[in-house]
């Protein structure tokens, strides 16, 4: 530990600790001096800084806790400057950034009272990057550390770390490379005593894989976790003084009292109808407290009402989970809503689909174009081409509520990526099928796990559009309801279940094993054996949801849309590929206005070339092989343009940009005079490559055609 003092007298104090083959530094004092606490995190090269503030006071006019956290990427940590022409200046935050926040976000959250209502802000902002591995889990580290700090209610810390795979070896902070390759992408959060999150992408790993990644994880992020307790010891934190926003005892007795008897089995039905008795309970429930306490008093209490009214809801399906062995709707614990899906239903689009299962419904549209349609990624970390996007839109009508439209928020981008993420491992390289790809998933009706109907229902559109998955993908939502030592998970989870639950687990995979994983948990960390449990009882559901699906289409469309592009490739020699564009693009975007066609060229020299006419492809493809290919002796050359006439014989072009000369004595098999009495420019002739000299001329033959169809003609019969 080294300390030195600020300019404010304030000792800077930093620790640190192995973690994971590096050496994790955290460090207070040094900068941030009006923040309520700020950390200064080292791991490697990379440098975070994380800010937490915290308002004094309660806001008494919240229903919520106004809790935000956000990860900002400054280019500067990676030594770049944004590619973009236009703008420099780091603006919104990129999707990943986005994501990365909300990761961070997930474990943390559940960590504070239920009824804190004070303002709390945490900012985590990469100041160096290191390319090694990603800063996702040191920010986490970062931001935990600074809410420690603070002195507020925050029941960490929290830790994470990020786990790959590398020759079937669990490999922590794995670098860009082992993640590309690898078969696990895998994040985990947690506390001392559980597992907080978890996301995964993963490319068909089985549910015993995935819970020795979980085990090795939780085990893995136990000396961050030691190094905050031990720098919130030399800190000397001073606790916060705090009031929190309760329900009233007296309201929830009177709601609880007037509920007697009116719930449990008498509420349990299929959603449309306990959604409707729930709603005329409530109304009664309503009416009895406004007449016994007048209107305007009533008027004042009713958000109190309102919650206590929640409280009892979410107490009775508990209840009824744990003591009845019921769900609210009467199903059992594994037991699917009912299943539908259609493919095919929007006449004009690439591939379509609906799925449907209970009252969620996910309508998706897959859209192909060609290459050049790639999406441009230019991050603090990345940058590339991506041609498999998915996109989730979750408008105010999905839930019967009036919402003002605008751009996808946090939880729109969070359920577009996890949908993406657990199609990405099936798509099909770029070499079998050369196009961008984009699946569009609009909600129809929310209840329950959107996200999974999301990924069910691109799956199902995107063998609907012909794209040649590797493997049909299904999704589902996992629940869980703990009663002191009793676990109980619950499969395909609704929205009272989620509301009333302790857990959201969200798998997706094929038959073969799980590409995607999302889990959160809103009690303070779950053992790895509930997580086995829950991961077994998803294999099942999602086998059972996966044979509904190819009921409705058992594989990939065999032909495409008609009124998508048809893409075709060749392969050029790549030192071509500057007289294929041309002198400032002139050579490619004369191809393309004359033939209609899109074109799209390989660092490596493939050419691709797209459009809805054949005619138009065979155009550019042959205009772009006369370009490339290289004269060949002994071939000939048909209908090729005569350039020139001269006193000893004519100039033909046989290749764009590659001309012979045909000998006055190669004109004809007669003798001829003038070479203008044969031929004139403009003409088109056939020609055979006859040689090339040792200065690269090349010498054609018009008599050599002659000949060689001659002898190839059937000798005639003499009579």
């Amino acid at each position: 530990m080294s300390q030195t003092i600020n300019p404010l007298g304030k000792k800077i104090i930093s620790v640190k600790t192995e973690f994971c083959g590096h050496t994790l530094t955290l460090e207070v004092n040094r900068v941030g001096f009006r923040s309520t606490a700020s950390v200064m995190a080292r791991y490697g090269d990379t440098v975070i800084l994380a800010t937490a503030m915290v308002s004094a006071n309660s806001m008494t006019n919240m229903d919520y806790f106004p809790l935000s956290i956000d990860y900002e990427e400054k280019m500067y940590a990676a030594g770049k400057i944004s590619g973009s022409r236009f703008v420099k200046r780091e603006g919104r935050p990129s999707d990943e950034a986005i994501l990365i926040g909300r990761l961070i976000d997930r474990p943390i959250r559940p960590l504070w009272p239920k009824g804190y209502r004070n303002e709390v802000q945490g900012v985590a902002t990469v100041l160096s990057l290191d390319p090694d591995f990603r800063p996702d889990s040191i920010a986490m580290i970062a931001l935990s550390a600074a809410f420690m700090l603070t002195g507020a209610p925050f029941e960490g810390p929290v830790a994470g770390i990020r786990v790959g795979m590398a020759d079937d070896k669990l490999v922590a902070f794995a670098s860009a490379e082992q993640l590309a390759d690898g078969k696990l992408d895998l994040v985990v959060a947690g506390t001392k005593s559980g597992i907080m999150m978890v996301e995964a992408g993963a490319n068909e790993v089985s549910e015993d894989q995935v819970v020795e990644a979980l085990e090795f994880a939780h085990k893995a992020i136990q000396p961050a976790i030691e190094l905050q307790e031990e720098l919130v010891k030399a800190v000397g934190v001073e606790p916060q003084e705090y009031s929190l926003i309760t329900i009233s005892e007296e309201i929830q007795k009177q709601v609880n009292e007037w509920l007697e008897g009116k719930m449990g089995a008498k509420l349990r039905a299929p959603y449309a109808e306990r959604h409707e008795k729930m709603h005329v309970l409530r109304g009664e429930m309503f009416e009895h407290f406004k007449e016994q306490l007048g209107e305007e008093p009533f008027a004042e209490l009713k958000g109190a009402y309102e919650e206590a009214w929640s409280v009892a809801a979410n107490k009775d399906v508990r209840k009824g989970i744990v003591e009845d062995g019921v769900r609210p709707d009467g199903r059992k614990f594994t037991e699917i809503r009912p299943l539908s899906s259609e493919v095919g239903i929007l006449p004009r689009a690439h591939g379509s689909s609906l799925f449907t299962r209970g009252m969620t419904q996910a309508l998706n549209v897959v859209t192909l174009a060609p290459l050049s349609f790639v999406q441009v990624i230019d991050t603090m970390e990345k940058e590339g081409e991506k041609r498999y996007m998915h996109h989730y839109n979750a408008p105010g009508y999905t839930v019967g509520e009036i919402k003002r439209l605008g751009s996808p928020g946090r939880r729109e981008i969070g359920h577009s990526a996890l949908a993406e993420r657990a199609l990405l491992p099936v798509i099909p390289d770029e070499a079998t099928f050369p196009y961008a790809i984009r699946s569009v998933t609009e909600i129809m009706s929310q209840h329950g796990s959107t996200s999974q109907a999301a990924v069910c229902s691109s799956c199902l559109a995107l063998m609907d559009a012909g794209v040649p998955l590797r493997a049909p993908v299904s999704g589902i939502a996992m629940g869980l309801v703990v009663d002191g030592s009793k676990a109980i998970v619950l499969s395909d989870i609704a929205d009272a279940e989620d509301f009333a639950g302790d857990m959201d687990f969200k798998v997706a995979g094929t038959k073969k094993g799980i590409t995607a994983l999302q889990m959160d948990m809103k009690v303070h960390g779950l053992d790895v054996s509930v997580l086995r449990k829950a991961l077994e009882q998803g294999r099942e559901g999602r086998a059972y949801i996966l044979e509904s699906m190819l009921s409705t289409l058992s594989e990939p469309r065999k032909e495409m849309s008609p009124y998508a592009p048809r893409v075709e490739s060749i392969k050029i020699n790549p030192d071509k590929i500057r007289e294929v564009i041309g002198k400032g693009g002139e050579t490619i975007n004369k191809i393309i206005a004359e033939t209609g066609a899109e074109i799209d060229i390989k660092d490596d020299g493939t050419v691709f070339i797209s459009s809805p006419d054949k005619q138009s492809i065979d155009g550019a493809i042959q205009w772009v092989r006369n370009i490339t290919e290289d004269p060949e002796v002994g071939r000939i050359y048909e209908d090729r343009r005569v350039v020139s006439v001269l006193d000893f014989g004519a100039f033909v072009e046989i290749l764009p940009g590659k001309e012979g000369l045909v000998h006055v004595s190669e004109l004809s098999e007669e003798r001829v005079e003038k070479p203008s009495d044969v031929v004139k420019e403009g003409d088109r002739v056939d020609v055979k490559l006859v040689a090339i000299d040792d200065r690269g001329r090349l010498q054609l033959s018009m008599k050599a055609v002659a000949r060689e169809r001659k002898q190839h003609e059937p000798s005639k019969k003499v009579s």
